[in-house]
């Protein structure tokens, strides 16, 4: 807990200075890992609702986290993503399923237990401004979490509010002010200080820079990187913008309506991405170089609906290279060095990706 080693941490943080933030070695151990997880949601359709049909969110998912890593999760609105998220920390329950944390299965936890589980583990939010209380002041905000998780009282709270409050960027004179005083960025800090006054080990980032201007996104994103360096945080770094998701991560899991279809290192990813989809997502980040040109990228169809997803792999009605084979559901398989991909094809890609 912040509470008790404070003082270690910051001894260690300032070893870590000469290097260069979020380039901390991720240990090989697993903190979390996912074994065929699923979560359907029944909805309710027609003109008096009476038409049930069921949501495939998340559909038989599976991958680990590292100690220490930066896990990034990228794909289009929709596709799950924030799902997993909250599979993981028990926000909401799954379907089918395994959930590890730390060698526990998530799964058969009880109520209280998980209550217990989310002082090791926190989520920020995509929007600070409906994330926060709009009545508690920066220092209520602050303090809430540590009372209920009975942390730290009188004192010794004082104390953690001020070090937390100074290591996301903000000053004493905010603590009284409440969240419509400040800005978009100032905010996502105070969000990010409200998960940090718990000393958590594993933190979901739900698209947290998406809802800010431009200009403050590099700040928030280096700010994240500092903590998990100083901290030895382990990130799930769920975003739609593979950019960022390049940027941050240490290993980097691609989804499409509800599947998992290529997981493997950013450099291996970004060199030999072997799924059409992630080909494509990769295709449509911007050029830095304006001396660098790209082909065009054309996709036809629409994404499908995750209520009446297609059979086998779900890209196929958009792929370029799809063959009737592609019908059937390929296997999530490991293609060597840790890259795994869904997909009949990979081979075939991978020949022309070496051209």
């Amino acid at each position: 807990m912040i509470s008790e080693v404070p003082e270690a941490k910051i001894k260690e943080a300032e070893a870590k200075e000469t290097a260069t933030p979020g380039e901390a070695k991720a240990s090989e151990e697993k903190l979390i890992e996912i074994k065929g997880l699923k979560k359907y949601f029944l909805t309710k359709r027609g003109i008096f609702a009476r038409e049930m049909k069921w949501v495939h969110a998340v559909d038989d998912v599976n991958f680990y986290i590292r100690k220490g890593e930066v896990f990034g999760l990228v794909g289009e609105s929709g596709c799950g993503k924030t799902t997993v998220g909250k599979l993981i920390l028990g926000l909401i329950r799954p379907t089918a399923g395994e959930i590890y944390f730390d060698g526990h299965n998530l799964t058969e936890y009880n109520v209280e237990e998980l209550r217990k589980l989310r002082k090791r583990a926190g989520i920020i939010y995509q929007h600070p401004q409906s994330s926060l209380n709009p009545r508690m002041t920066v220092h209520t905000t602050l303090s809430r979490p540590m009372e209920i998780h009975k942390i730290a009282e009188g004192g010794k709270k004082e104390e953690i509010i001020l070090r937390v409050l100074g290591e996301v960027g903000l000053k004493p004179q905010h603590l009284d002010r409440y969240p419509h005083e400040f800005s978009g960025g100032q905010q996502q800090r105070i969000a990010i200080g409200r998960v940090l006054v718990l000393n958590p080990e594993f933190v979901v980032l739900d698209e947290p820079t998406s809802a800010l201007d431009v200009s403050v996104q590099a700040h928030i994103l280096n700010l994240l990187n500092e903590l998990q360096s100083k901290f030895d945080l382990t990130y799930l770094l769920i975003s739609h913008d593979l950019g960022i998701i390049d940027h941050m991560s240490d290993r980097i899991g691609v989804m499409y309506v509800g599947k998992m279809v290529e997981l493997a290192d950013k450099e291996e990813l970004r060199k030999n991405a072997l799924h059409p989809y992630t080909r494509l997502l990769f295709a449509v980040v911007p050029i830095v170089d304006p001396e660098q040109t790209r082909k065009g990228v054309v996709l036809k169809g629409e994404v499908p609906s995750a209520i009446n997803p297609p059979p086998g792999c779900r890209f196929h009605p958009r792929c370029p290279y799809a063959k009737p084979i592609c019908k059937t559901e390929p296997k999530f398989e490991d293609v060597g060095g840790g890259h795994y991909v869904a997909c009949h094809l990979w081979r075939t890609i991978s020949k022309e990706s070496s051209r």
